[in-house]
């Protein structure tokens, strides 16, 4: 049995751990999370290290990438550079295959169509290929990076304007230490609905993107919206119950009752193609993830 951990600068709250078949190989995955403390994820990585078969890093991004560029995140490469044996992997390239076939799939398959529906995607710095995909299949969609990371009213209406925003300030953003720029630790147990970002969850049909940005700016009430995001509890779907979202779709599937984030799909493919991360291409995740027939979570509330 193969052993995938995802150390998360996330909550401890949402730790989660599940044996899972993939491919006719048993894998058993867990999640920790440091509660922010970024001292304490390089210890635990250092203590994995050689023990375990990959790692997730959760709650940051080693890479941030747009159309044409590739962007390193210095905190992200620290903890990265952390471990020597074991591969590592920060999830993006899911975001970058998994996601894709994600909203493909919900709109060929007329599950979620998206031609049309008016979208915000709280950040698409970090989630280019959905932000791409969701251009493809029509949607009108707002990216709302200036106004859920920067606290700043500019919504960024194009992919060409991402691109061009992305190249001028990913760059000074990414030597930030990552708790400016997104929530980690105890953060992510915090609702703080905000007058800046109301209108634009009031406007949307859909809000897609991380569930961390979303949660933090969550309005009281969400009625007959659709949410297209990443890792869920069981406690995060009642609360979107409870706002009266319409429905919820996740990018990895269903695992004991919660969707993992990314980076925990990302490794335990990783694990079974038994490569180092930069010998993996988009087709060798596309392969896997046909293989598996790793299908999207989607939840009908009302």
């Amino acid at each position: 049995m193969k052993t995938v951990v995802s150390v998360s600068l996330g909550s401890s709250t949402r730790d989660h751990e599940s044996q899972i078949e993939l491919l006719g190989e048993t894998l058993h995955l867990s999640r920790r999370g440091v509660d922010g403390q970024f001292k304490r994820a390089l210890e635990l990585l250092q203590e994995l290290d050689g023990e375990v078969d990959a790692i997730g890093l959760g709650g940051i991004d080693i890479y941030l990438k747009s159309r044409t560029q590739t962007f390193e995140l210095r905190d992200g490469v620290r903890l990265r550079n952390a471990v020597q044996k074991t591969p590592v992997v920060d999830g993006s390239g899911l975001k970058n295959t998994l996601e894709r076939e994600t909203v493909r799939y919900l709109h060929e398959s007329g599950t979620v169509p998206f031609k049309g529906r008016k979208v915000l995607m709280v950040c698409a710095m970090d989630r280019f290929g959905m932000a791409e995909a969701l251009e493809e299949v029509g949607a009108n969609s707002v990216y709302g990076d200036m106004i859920f990371n920067l606290n700043l009213d500019k919504p960024i209406l194009t992919l060409d304007e991402l691109e061009e925003r992305a190249s001028k300030l990913l760059p000074e953003i990414c030597k930030l230490p990552i708790s400016m720029v997104y929530p980690t630790g105890k953060k992510q147990e915090v609702i703080e609905p905000s007058e800046l970002t109301a209108p634009y969850f009031a406007e949307a049909e859909i809000i897609a993107g991380d569930f961390h940005i979303i949660r933090r700016r969550l309005p009281d009430k969400l009625e007959g919206k659709g949410i297209l995001t990443n890792t869920v509890t069981a406690q995060d779907a009642e609360e979107l119950r409870k706002r009266g979202v319409s429905w919820l779709a996740t990018t990895t599937p269903e695992l004991d009752g919660r969707s993992f984030g990314t980076n925990v799909l990302e490794a335990a493919l990783l694990a079974q193609l038994g490569k180092t991360w930069e010998e993996v291409t988009p087709e060798d995740y596309l392969s896997l993830i046909h293989k598996a027939k790793l299908l999207p979570r989607v939840v009908r509330f009302n």
